[in-house]
């Protein structure tokens, strides 16, 4: 963990509920987490959704540094927290003289880098049947569930999203999105609730999309 002359120099203590910024306020600093947890969360139809929770040696907020966008979501402060602070103007000093920052920052940076095109992905395909498949397997890529053998009987696995959610990532309407997931219900492909999608067999979407790759390849 980092020394305690880098708290000196861009340290600051919360008291616990304490909001450190939120969803659409302009960002100009990122933080790093010394100690204590914070709470993620963002509003969804009306209500708080939690998104994460994040403790010691997580980085938030870093998206300020290389965007004038507003923030994507609320921080709040769940106990006593210990952060890092830094802004544009100490930015590039930080990286020139703690390569560990630097680094995690980077590792960082190419993650959500990924993300972004990943997500881009579920939007070309044709069909909501197929976006939808894709969501589900990109969730479960992202937790760990899709290290599988595809000829193995996958356990089942629930992912925290959303009909809103779901909605968003595949550029359809809510209305759509719940006509097709109640057809998977009724079909016994997934399991629904207000926060999450239950699915027994998540290779089944996987094999969905392979299938479909293969058939454009062939075509073209």
């Amino acid at each position: 963990m980092l020394g305690d002359a880098m708290f000196q120099k861009y340290g600051k203590t919360l008291p616990p509920g304490e909001i450190i910024f939120s969803e659409w306020e302009p960002g100009e600093n990122f933080y790093l987490i010394y100690d204590g947890h914070v709470r993620v969360s963002k509003i969804v139809s009306g209500r708080e959704k939690i998104l994460d929770t994040f403790g010691p040696g997580d980085i938030f907020g870093e998206m300020a540094i290389l965007e004038q966008q507003p923030r994507s979501a609320t921080i709040t402060t769940l106990d006593e927290v210990k952060v890092l602070e830094f802004n544009k103007q100490n930015f590039e000093l930080l990286m020139k003289s703690n390569p560990e920052i630097a680094l995690r920052l980077l590792k960082m940076f190419c993650k959500r880098i990924y993300d972004a095109r990943r997500q881009l992905r579920v939007l070309t395909f044709e069909s909501i049947e197929l976006r939808i498949a894709d969501i589900f397997v990109m969730l479960a890529e992202k937790s760990g569930h899709m290290h599988l053998n595809e000829d193995e009987p996958a356990p089942p696995i629930t992912l925290p999203i959303t009909l809103d959610d779901i909605a968003a990532m595949c550029g359809s309407t809510v209305q759509e999105v719940n006509k097709y997931l109640n057809m998977l219900h009724r079909q016994g492909k997934i399991d629904m609730n207000n926060n999450a999608i239950g699915i027994p067999n998540i290779m089944e979407f996987d094999r969905m999309i392979k299938s479909y790759r293969r058939s454009k390849q062939a075509a073209s």
